[in-house]
């Protein structure tokens, strides 16, 4: 029993972070490192009929490059990529699992999973966590939300127990139950920690009883499907997994710069944690470290410590769950001289050291090398453009009318890119410009899909009808004056890509 990855979607992944991981791997691994952080994004897809291709899991916020892919994203939105981040439970909550079986997602747009179940059974998504459990084949969507958004509605003596979901499938009487994962070590309160399920119907909270908890999931039994998570009665002590959340800043400057969250291991916390980066106006790559090695305990103080010494930014923090708060709140480190460096966050009352992390120069020096090497070719673009002395409108046409050869047939990440930033008059487009059918588009839409997987299929039918000329020059032809603009210039871009592959052959 599989899910069904008849036509995987790229992952819209456009949270404006770059992760260590994909900069190439250091040359030695922490010596405390136990275990990797694993992201949700890690996953790929490859299928003969995919009509993208997803060459690495880079984002870069760089709003100047139009080749790289992007995201149709609705705000609040992110990535699951580098924020859902699978559960790491300490040795206390390491229990035999279950006969769930382990399933993987399709990713759709806007942070969406897509699971096509066959049969009955108990489901694990790989991905979140989410356990599952079906009386017969069924359908399910759903996707990470912030719990920021119902702030209001959480009050004493009700606190955050994981990640929150949004819940749909075919049918609400064929999904009998939902496992969420959570986030807390209940070790010896097991069993007098009260959970119950945060659910928000259209006339508001309720606060729904949970059928069971074990150590790592809270079971709830369906009742209807909207926004879903697990909270608990606040009771003193509280014991969380957590995780620290490094980002460095990429500018010019020789020092060292960064953000620590230290935060429970909650996925909507660190999807939260994701869109605050992408939106500070700032470029950041994130390092990825392992999660803490000992227990963060709400309440409790804990110091940030450098070796050898930063500038640390708040030199102290009292831990507590942000997740209900918009912003997170987090510790500024500052080197002036580049160089590696340990970092250790400390509990100041037992001098227990709960996290520890080397940082090496390899961590973000790869990211720094491929970003002067990308502001050399578009510099280089721009000289070549300036030389011209013609505008962009110009320049196609030019080639146009010339008949410059630009044999580059168009390939399906290109056309995932394109069909990203096509509007609703996408079928209108390609009936009146690409010369599609009506059945053709019938045929197209004949699948349960994302929009932008449509759009992708329109343009790949054309291009393979097209054969050895579905180039961007011929489809800037065809589409010129009736697409958008960005359309356009996104073809455009392609166009001049070409022109410069061809000239250094």
């Amino acid at each position: 029993m599989t899910s069904d990855l008849e036509c995987p979607q790229v992952d819209s992944c456009d949270s404006g972070i770059l992760t260590s991981e994909e900069q190439g791997d250091c040359d030695s691994k922490d010596e405390d490192s136990t275990q990797e952080n694993q992201s949700g994004d890690d996953s790929s897809y490859s299928d003969p009929e995919s009509c993208s291709e997803s060459d690495s899991n880079t984002e870069e916020v760089d709003e100047d490059e139009s080749n790289k892919e992007l995201e149709d994203e609705a705000p609040g939105s992110n990535c699951a990529k580098s924020e859902v981040n699978s559960q790491h439970h300490c040795e206390r909550c390491r229990i035999q699992q279950g006969q769930q079986e382990q399933v993987t997602p399709r990713r759709l747009s806007r942070g969406q999973f897509w699971l096509k179940l066959d049969a009955e059974g108990v489901y694990q998504c790989a991905v979140t966590g989410l356990i599952f459990e079906v009386t017969k084949a069924a359908v399910i969507k759903y996707s990470l939300l912030s719990w920021s958004k119902y702030a209001s509605y959480i009050k004493e003596p009700w606190i955050v127990g994981g990640p929150i979901f949004d819940v749909t499938c075919t049918s609400a009487s064929v999904l009998t139950s939902i496992q969420f994962p959570h986030t807390l070590c209940l070790n010896d309160h097991l069993s007098d920690t009260t959970f119950k399920v945060f659910h928000f119907k259209n006339n508001g909270p309720e606060f729904e009883g949970s059928a069971d908890h074990s150590a790592t999931h809270v079971k709830w039994q369906v009742s209807s499907l909207s926004p879903v998570g697990p909270v608990l009665q606040n009771h003193d002590p509280v014991y969380y997994h957590g995780v620290i959340l490094l980002y460095k800043i990429v500018n010019d400057h020789p020092s060292l710069s960064f953000r620590v969250y230290v935060a429970s291991n909650n996925d909507s916390f660190i999807k939260d944690v994701s869109k605050a980066v992408k939106l500070s106006g700032k470029k950041f790559i994130k390092i990825e470290k392992p999660p803490c090695q000992k227990l963060l305990q709400s309440g409790k103080k804990y110091r940030l410590i450098s070796e050898p010494e930063a500038e640390i930014t708040p030199e102290e923090i009292e831990f507590v769950d942000d997740s209900l708060l918009k912003v997170k709140s987090y510790i500024e480190v500052y080197l002036e001289q580049p160089m590696e460096f340990s970092l250790s966050l400390v509990e100041l009352e037992s001098q227990e050291i709960v996290w520890k992390a080397k940082l090496r120069e390899c961590d973000w020096i790869q990211h720094n090398q491929n970003d002067n090497e990308q502001r050399r070719r578009t510099g280089s673009i721009r000289r070549r453009k300036s030389s011209n002395s013609l505008s962009e409108d110009e320049f196609c046409n030019k080639r146009l009318k010339d008949g410059t050869k630009a044999n580059t047939v168009l390939t399906d990440k290109q056309l995932m890119i394109l069909a990203k930033k096509m509007g609703k008059d996408w079928k209108v487009i390609g009936i009146q410009c690409l010369n599609l059918s009506i059945e053709d588009i019938e045929q197209i839409e004949a699948k349960e899909e994302d929009i932008n997987m449509y759009k992708c299929r329109m343009l790949r039918k054309w291009r393979d009808s097209e054969q050895n000329k579905g180039t961007a020059q011929s489809l800037y032809g065809c589409l010129n004056g009736q697409a958008s603009h960005e359309v356009i210039e996104i073809l455009q871009e392609f166009l001049k890509q070409t022109q410069a592959h061809e000239e250094t052959v």
